[in-house]
């Protein structure tokens, strides 16, 4: 029996949890991802580097930096006016957040960009003291801009000052101007807004016992982020249809949001669909997806390297970690064996142990 053949009830839903971190909610990476795309830097010739020229010692990554880092220090003493920005970006994401700092400070009066990156270096201490207080008062500025050029940048600060509010970091914190802001920045679903706070929104309005729930809402603002590229949100949608939450419960609706955005790489969704493929006795199926992400053991770098809460990636972890060791014990899809099992149901419960007692008790009355 294949996916297409799945049926509501033959799917156990896992514990569905909307809650949103405060110490740990996810960063825009707007700046560091979106704006070296949005970028004029011209093309360079080190995309044709042979691997004949990589000599003893030096990587082929090393000869690549050098001569985009020769290229940048070029333009900019030929007055190139975003060549700075980009050589201030180059050492960011080389996280030389020193010699960043140092460039975005010379720049920030006329380059927004410059400014975006030196808030974002102050609110989370990259390389210096944190000074949230600072990076808010940044981040308003960019808000607060009237030069349309930066226009596409306030989004990106609309989010991370919500993300202040919502932390209580540099600001009083409030839920009420985190969702204002957040709303801001999400431009009514459209693409030139902030995908990530259209996520966070999801999130936001999927709190049970807040006076802010509203699953509908969630369910909107998860539909648009997924459909500007969000594999969380994709996530989120799955777990919305499976259960029935703000849209008609569909279990194959649910089953391929979950399938599409694990195919993203989101660590939850393939948790999720590990356990899908369990419950069709599509075994080899659910080893292969849980073999994808039973090695990690740093959650918290899964999920900056992802973009993700790291609740979640927790769980599909979890998730992951006993399936496989279900199938372990059992000889599903694998080779048996019960001692390296034991080793996985324990990874399972020190990922988490609310997901890891559940399938227990799954696995105690013969559902899985």
């Amino acid at each position: 029996m294949g996916p297409e053949n799945l049926e509501d009830e033959q799917i156990e839903p896992l514990l569905l949890e909307g809650t949103l971190s405060r110490e740990n909610l996810p960063k825009e990476v707007g700046c560091d991802a979106h704006f070296s795309g949005q970028s004029s830097r011209r093309p360079t010739s080190v995309e044709s580097l042979s691997k004949k020229d990589v000599s003893a010692g030096v990587s082929e990554n090393q000869i690549k930096d050098a001569q985009l880092l020769a290229d940048l220090q070029e333009r900019i003493k030929s007055g190139d006016k975003d060549a700075k920005f980009e050589l201030g970006q180059f050492y960011f994401d080389r996280r030389d957040f020193e010699e960043a700092k140092g460039l975005f400070e010379e720049i920030a009066d006329e380059n927004l960009q410059a400014t975006y990156q030196l808030a974002v270096i102050y609110y989370d201490g990259l390389g210096v003291e944190a000074n949230q207080k600072k990076a808010v008062g940044m981040m308003e500025s960019i808000i607060n801009s009237k030069d349309k050029e930066w226009d596409f940048i306030v989004p990106y600060a609309q989010y991370q000052l919500g993300r202040a509010y919502y932390e209580g970091f540099g600001v009083k914190q409030s839920d009420a101007m985190a969702e204002h802001l957040w709303t801001l920045a999400a431009r009514d679903g459209n693409p030139d807004g902030s995908v990530k706070a259209q996520t966070t929104l999801g999130m936001f309005y999927s709190r049970p016992g807040e006076n802010t729930y509203n699953i509908h809402k969630a369910h909107f603002w998860h539909q648009e982020a997924t459909g500007n590229g969000s594999h969380e949100s994709q996530a989120a949608l799955g777990i919305l249809y499976l259960h029935g939450l703000g849209v008609s419960k569909d279990t194959k609706s649910s089953f391929q949001c979950l399938k599409n955005a694990a195919e993203r790489g989101n660590i939850y969704a393939i948790g999720q669909l590990s356990f899908f493929y369990y419950k069709l006795k599509l075994y080899n199926n659910a080893v292969d997806f849980a073999q994808r992400i039973v090695w990690i053991t740093d959650a918290t770098e899964a999920a900056e390297k992802t973009g993700c809460l790291v609740h979640y990636v927790k769980k599909g972890i979890a998730i992951s970690c006993f399936l496989y060791g279900r199938c372990l014990s059992k000889g599903y899809g694998i080779k048996r064996d019960a001692t390296e099992a034991l080793l996985y149901y324990t990874k399972a419960a020190e990922f988490d142990l609310d997901i890891a007692n559940q399938l227990q008790e799954l696995m105690i009355h013969g559902k899985i």
